[in-house]
């Protein structure tokens, strides 16, 4: 699915009512100011967020004269930059953690990382650190035989930090580029379990230095802002290195994405475009807001 495609109710929600608000050429007076206000909240940036966003349309537009598609485009990417990810590490394995709650599509996510790594040709290890559920392996497995590539797991009730060192050290034995481990979705406000991310964290280190190289929180985009408080407990509980964002199609609240990661100070670095295995792209903003606001 393009991402034209994955925005079209985002977009809707947003460009078909600000046509409506300057449509004859209509001036940014301040009714239509608070007009394309509420426009803009229809896609769940929030109040803060989309005060600025039109404040800044409207200070871009006045002094350039640009139309007010072009001047919503420029103010979002200057109003609401998102950081660049990381670059890869040269390491190998690249050992990457992927954190989430339930239903958000982590595993799912997981197996488009690796579908992505296979595509660059790279040597793919999954990993499977959800320890509590049987059924958490054999999804994971399920994946692995479909990708055509090894899946470690260790029975119900192991230790998740053990199960996440014997991946790595598996994967240094046998070569691997990339290791991805799965690990319990877990409710943010469960300290223990918050705790126990935490170990996973430090054993992969121990395992091998520098490790976990990546560290992404799977969120459910379609929930938009109300992950907020989520995200950020998890960062107090491990260091992030990115988010990936999931569940964009069908949801009007593609503007949560760049309020979300400005706030957050974190990249986005995936945005699911799909149900299927290869439906995970690379985020690029201005790819994003062409698609959010539309081309005119």
């Amino acid at each position: 699915m393009s991402l034209l495609e994955v925005l079209s109710r985002s977009r809707e929600a947003i460009a078909s009512r600000l046509e409506g608000v300057f449509r004859h050429g209509r001036e940014l007076d301040p009714a239509a100011l608070a007009e394309a206000e509420e426009a803009i909240l229809e896609s769940d940036m929030g109040w803060e967020a989309a005060g600025k966003a039109v404040s800044l349309m409207s200070a871009i537009a006045g002094r350039s004269g640009m139309p007010w598609r072009d001047a919503l485009k420029r103010a979002l990417a200057e109003g609401f930059p998102v950081p660049p990810s990381a670059p890869r590490t040269k390491d190998r394995p690249e050992v990457v953690l992927v954190v989430g709650v339930n239903g958000s599509g982590k595993t799912t996510t997981i197996a488009r990382l690796a579908r992505l790594e296979l595509d660059a040709g790279r040597r793919v290890l999954l990993v499977c650190a959800d320890t509590f559920r049987a059924a958490a392996a054999e999804q994971l497995e399920q994946w692995g035989r479909r990708l055509g590539i090894e899946t470690l797991t260790r029975p119900p009730g192991t230790d998740p930090g053990a199960a996440a060192w014997d991946g790595i050290r598996r994967a240094l034995a046998s070569g691997a580029d990339t290791v991805l481990v799965d690990t319990a979705g877990r409710l943010p406000n469960r300290r223990g379990l918050m705790d126990e991310l935490s170990k996973i964290h430090r054993v992969c280190g121990k395992a091998m230095a520098g490790a976990p190289h990546r560290s992404l929180l799977v969120l459910d985009a379609s929930v938009g802002q109300s992950v907020m408080t989520q995200a950020e407990q998890f960062g107090d509980a491990l260091p992030l290195t990115g988010l990936v964002l999931t569940k964009l199609d069908g949801t009007a609240r593609g503007g949560a994405v760049l309020a979300m990661a400005h706030r957050l100070s974190l990249p986005v670095d995936y945005i699911g475009t799909g149900e299927g295995e290869r439906d995970l792209a690379l985020f690029d903003q201005a790819a994003f807001l062409e698609a959010l606001v539309g081309g005119g």
